[in-house]
């Protein structure tokens, strides 16, 4: 080797060492041997209120409506409607036959009239009687005993009286009559059947109202106020827009765990049919809330926590756990933002103070 080489190599060698220190020393993140955990981040949600809409099933039914009875037994010996007529308020639908209700009411009418007879005698008796007490024919002891009989019979007459306004009632009863205007929904009893008192015979409905009755559970009835409005989808025809309902009637909440309480929409008229199936959306407005993924969260001796990621360095950071909502966590936490990034993938190798590499 030439004189004028050697110092050349050694300018050379000296270059290269100052570059390879020069590449250490810009890595200052990072110790010897330690190496980025990669993990992957979802944002902290929330910090306003959210809405989680829920759907709850019921059945179209006329708003008016009756199950029809008869308040005595008999044999029904006329059906004057058939099912899907329309009738008016006070039409004759059917009739039962009792052979003991028109003697009973003929009896009491005799009866009546009978004792009023005897009444009226009476009292004659008691006016003639009275006039000759004036003149000292007839005694005091007679006289009373005379206006006892009247005084007897006329409540005795009273008594006929009202037999005969039940017996008459009762005979009424035999005729079933529509209580309103409507349509026959249904028939339950067949012509020449044998009917018991209170046993249902038809039902009525009014055309003029629809509602549906939806069951809730008792969290969910401080959501819905009267007079509220509330979408209503139809479940044959998911493609057709909701109507909209009003809340008329709200359960009050019992003290049966688990128990559903039954809220009472009534609906547009014209628009769906009674049993129809439809859904019924009621919105509960939650409290502002910060949400992390269920993932991200990690439970030690310490409690619960998740990691923060800030300038690609993890931080534990403690939370309190409110609820599972689907697959994310309501959590309180002081030291959490929405926006925030928290790890909720490749968090075994992780420590708090680690680097990491976001993938």
């Amino acid at each position: 080797m030439t004189p004028l080489r050697i110092p050349v190599a050694i300018a050379s060698l000296a270059f290269f060492s100052l570059f390879l220190s020069g590449c250490k020393a810009s890595d200052v993140s990072l110790e010897p041997g330690q190496q980025r955990v990669s993990v992957r981040v979802s944002a902290v949600t929330g910090g306003e209120s959210r809405d989680m809409p829920l759907r709850f099933s019921g059945i179209v039914r006329a708003t008016q409506r009756a199950t029809l009875t008869f308040q005595i037994s008999g044999t029904l010996k006329e059906r004057a409607v058939e099912l899907g007529q329309k009738v008016q308020a006070g039409e004759v639908l059917a009739r039962v036959y009792n052979p003991a209700l028109e003697p009973a009411r003929d009896s009491a009418r005799a009866r009546l009239e009978e004792l009023t007879t005897g009444y009226e005698q009476a009292k004659r008796e008691w006016e003639r009687s009275s006039q000759l007490h004036q003149r000292g024919v007839v005694s005091e002891q007679t006289l009373e005993q005379i206006a006892a009989r009247r005084d007897s019979l006329n409540a005795s007459v009273a008594t006929a009286r009202a037999g005969l306004t039940e017996a008459s009632q009762m005979l009424e009863e035999s005729t079933l009559r529509a209580p309103f205007s409507g349509r026959v929904e249904a028939l339950l009893v067949e012509q020449d059947e044998f009917v018991v008192a209170g046993q249902p015979v038809m039902r009525l409905s009014s055309p003029e109202g629809r509602e549906v009755e939806v069951r809730v559970p008792a969290h969910l009835l401080s959501h819905v106020r009267l007079q509220q409005t509330l979408p209503v989808w139809s479940v044959q025809d998911r493609h057709q827009p909701p109507q909209t309902g009003s809340v008329v009637e709200i359960a009050q909440a019992g003290g049966i765990r688990g128990e559903l309480h039954p809220v009472l929409v009534s609906l547009p008229a014209n628009t769906l049919e009674p049993g129809e199936p439809v859904e019924v959306g009621i919105t509960p407005e939650l409290e502002a809330a910060l949400t992390v993924p269920l993932l991200s969260v990690i439970r030690n001796a310490e409690g619960t926590s998740v990691f923060r990621v800030r300038d690609n360095i993890a931080r534990r950071v403690s939370v309190n756990v409110d609820r599972v909502v689907g697959e994310r966590v309501v959590i309180k936490s002081g030291d959490l933002s929405p926006g925030d990034q928290v790890v909720y993938a490749g968090m075994t190798r992780l420590a708090d103070g680690d680097a990491v590499e976001v993938r």
